[in-house]
């Protein structure tokens, strides 16, 4: 299959808040399993606390893939993604172990399994980010950036056309890939890997309750100070990933444009929305299996688990 490893993939997929890590790490300690996340947020050195990325702690020596990859300062994309998830699970095979893919980034799943087309090349963050350029230098440098990384695109839209310099420069910049190949590819017939993908939810009230209580719990184990450091690093604050949710929050507190409480609970607000969306990404793919584990307890949703999942 394109020169992938033979092997059935196991997804533990969800919103943000809804529990996967920890059920995910007594799985693969249960499977003889490594687990390849699938954020794209936990992926940046420096973002810790508020990605909720696990600690050596919580791993509890379960090996962990594609966390810390690179700096906020530096590039990181769907296409860069699927190629170090391909070489991990390869990795993973070869030394007799069991893949086990968890994250909540709906793009980077759906990559994985599909290869990148245009039309997954979605990114909110990124397309406020142009629009903000857009409107403080204008059409025309992000015109010329086009021509640069995609001349071919840019042949053919005109240099005033800005929805569609602001559409092929998303497509490139959330998948590193330019949207002229993306445009000449036709959607595989068949997934790049035979798979079972679980998507974890819980009741609306409980997933929010489980939201703010993590964001509180963000706020005490010192996502402040985190941010705070990055920013006295001399790291800039209109770096891509800084405008994450919860870090976008944290600078205006400490640019003093928010108070601290309203910071939380814009937080908490953001985060709510993004369950809302990561949920409906979700939906859109019609594969996936979905356990409700409102009201279960541990030893419960892990037997719900293995009964779907692929067995070892």
């Amino acid at each position: 299959m394109n020169g992938l490893p033979i092997c059935h993939l196991n997804i533990l997929a969800g919103p943000t808040g809804v529990g996967k890590t920890a059920l995910a790490i007594k799985l693969a300690r249960e499977w003889n399993m490594e687990i390849i996340s699938a954020d794209s947020m936990q992926v940046y050195r420096q973002l810790s606390i508020g990605t909720a990325k696990p600690t050596r702690e919580e791993s509890g020596g379960i090996p962990y893939h594609l966390i810390n990859c690179v700096d906020i300062d530096g590039h990181y994309d769907l296409a860069r993604f699927i190629r170090e998830a391909d070489e991990c699970i390869a990795r993973v095979v070869r030394e007799g172990k069991r893949p086990l893919v968890v994250g909540g980034t709906g793009l980077y799943i759906k990559g994985l399994l599909e290869g990148i087309f245009e039309a997954d090349s979605r990114s909110d963050e990124v397309r406020e980010e142009l629009r903000r350029r857009m409107k403080k230098e204008g059409l025309a440098p992000l015109y010329e950036e086009l021509q640069r990384i995609d001349s071919e695109a840019a042949a053919r839209i005109k240099p005033r056309d800005h929805q569609r310099i602001l559409r092929a420069l998303e497509v490139f910049l959330t998948t590193g890939i330019p949207i002229s190949q993306l445009q000449k590819k036709s959607r595989n017939s068949r997934p790049r890997y035979p798979h079972t993908l679980l998507v974890l939810t819980r009741n609306r009230g409980e997933l929010y309750d489980r939201i703010e209580a993590r964001v509180d719990e963000m706020f005490s184990a010192g996502l402040m100070e985190e941010v705070k450091g990055i920013l006295d690093a001399g790291y800039s604050p209109d770096l891509h990933p800084l405008k994450a949710l919860g870090y976008r929050e944290m600078i205006r507190a400490l640019r003093e444009e928010w108070h601290q409480e309203r910071a939380r609970e814009e937080m908490k607000k953001v985060t709510r929305r993004y369950a809302k969306r990561q949920l409906t990404w979700f939906r859109g793919m019609p594969q996936a299996h979905w356990l409700n584990i409102t009201g279960l307890s541990e030893g419960e949703i892990l037997r719900e688990i293995r009964q779907i999942f692929s067995p070892p």
